[in-house]
């Protein structure tokens, strides 16, 4: 079923070598848009006007929303007591009604609370903090009121458009910051009135301390990506930026992982914020554990065994190092299995390359390093071997356990050698889980 010449896009039968991809739907309609064109600057309304009536609003949005959308009280915007003029932005940038992030945000925000707030990426989190932002932003007083970190470039300049796009109505100026860009321009431009900063965190603290960027009124801090912002290269920047704050001020934090990096930085500088968590948590429900002690040069022979015992749908195999990966992934072949791998040091398009075939069943097994654990469903995976232990339960956790999402059953095999085993008690008492050592004959009904 090879095509000749140019493809449809969807992708032919014999693969082409990377890069040579078609494009994807080059030949198709245009992807329909909703914005409203509209070159008439803001309408001037009235006290008394029927305010509603003047709105553009794009046309409702169509599309099949999933349950992380829709999933929600039934709240309108109105329901916030908002200032007109935002209810306006809201309203005519398509927002209909509040998602299940905005609703459990927005409400505690607006009394002055800090939160910490888990949710994914595309559940409406930009208006989750910027609506709030914007409620309590004062244009009348030339002060930064508002300042919102994140982690790149790109991320700034979509969330300085939600800003601009929700507050157009209200005169409410907003600068964008980030490294990489001239900085004279940012002194020049802070002369002038800003009321709201969105920054990546070296630029901002850059301008802090050169005295250019005055954030002693800045009564709201918020932190988008907050596990990416508190890794070890940006949180000491960020720690040394919040001395520039008010002592009072409020810290909005958004993120869809909770590593310990961000329980830390709660305790230490919003013990009292409230914390909203709108993600399917990872359990280790249905996944039965089992280890086998073995000495270091047992491994491969160990595996070997548990290929001719179990029935594999598919596994996945995880090592502690890149090099252990590739060397095992030979050693699998070796033995006359099928195996691919995947791993950190790999080209982005290569990983993506591996992943989607392993996903679509052209192999059943996939070595893998620790880059891949982060959120991967793959739901015919049955079995997860850990080839080496890992250090720590946040990473098993992340290897073995499963979104509640599909609740099928697995297996979770670990080789533990003499020096892993106290690694294996700890995980054990701080995942709350019991892992049995595996015994002759393992039931196909617990895995399969």
């Amino acid at each position: 079923m090879s095509h000749g010449g140019k493809s449809s896009g969807k992708g032919g039968g014999a693969t082409p070598s990377l890069g040579a991809y078609p494009q994807i739907g080059t030949n198709t309609a245009p992807i329909p848009r909703r914005d409203v064109v509209s070159d008439q600057p803001p309408k001037q309304i009235g006290a008394d006007d029927d305010w509603k009536s003047q709105i553009n609003r794009p046309p409702p949005d169509q599309r099949v929303k999933t349950a992380d959308v829709t999933n929600t009280k039934g709240n309108d915007f109105e329901d916030y007591f908002l200032k007109r003029e935002l209810l306006m932005g809201i309203f005519e940038k398509g927002y209909e009604k509040p998602s299940p992030i905005q609703e459990e945000s927005i409400p505690v925000a607006l009394a002055g609370k800090s939160v910490l707030a888990r949710a994914k990426n595309g559940t409406g989190k930009t208006g989750a903090f910027v609506i709030p932002l914007l409620e309590k932003c004062n244009t009348t007083k030339n002060v930064i009121q508002g300042l919102i970190l994140v982690p790149t470039r790109e991320l700034a300049l979509q969330t300085s458009s939600v800003v601009k796009e929700l507050g157009k109505h209200m005169n409410v100026q907003c600068m964008v910051s980030t490294g990489g860009t001239s900085l004279r321009e940012d002194i020049m431009r802070l002369y002038n009135e800003v009321h709201i900063v969105v920054a990546t965190p070296g630029r901002v603290l850059d301008l802090a301390n050169k005295n250019v960027c005055n954030l002693k009124s800045c009564q709201m801090i918020v932190m988008d990506e907050a596990d990416k912002l508190l890794c070890p290269e940006f949180q000491p920047i960020i720690e040394d930026l919040l001395k520039f704050l008010p002592p009072d001020k409020q810290v909005l934090m958004f993120s869809a992982t909770f590593p310990m990096s961000i329980m830390d930085f709660k305790m230490k500088y919003m013990p009292e914020a409230h914390e909203i968590n709108l993600m399917d948590e990872l359990t280790l429900k249905g996944v039965t554990q089992f280890y086998a002690f073995v000495e270091e040069r047992q491994k491969v022979h160990c595996l070997n065994t548990l290929f001719s015992k179990l029935q594999i749908n598919q596994a996945i195999i995880f090592c502690n190092s890149v090099t252990r990966v590739e060397l095992l992934a030979k050693k699998i072949t070796e033995l006359g299995y099928s195996c691919f791998f995947i791993h950190s040091r790999m080209y982005q398009s290569h990983r993506n390359r591996v992943f989607h075939d392993f996903r679509n069943g052209a192999c059943r097994c996939l070595v893998s390093s620790d880059l891949f654990t982060r959120g991967i469903d793959i739901e015919s995976v049955n079995i997860v071997i850990n080839f080496d232990f890992p250090k720590n339960s946040e990473t098993y956790l992340h290897r073995i356990g499963r979104s509640g999402r599909f609740g099928h059953l697995g297996l979770g095999i670990n080789f533990v050698t003499y020096e892993d085993r106290f690694n294996l008690y700890r995980i054990e008492k701080e995942l709350g889980t019991e892992i049995q050592p595996i015994p002759p004959q393992i039931d196909p009904a617990t895995y399969t």
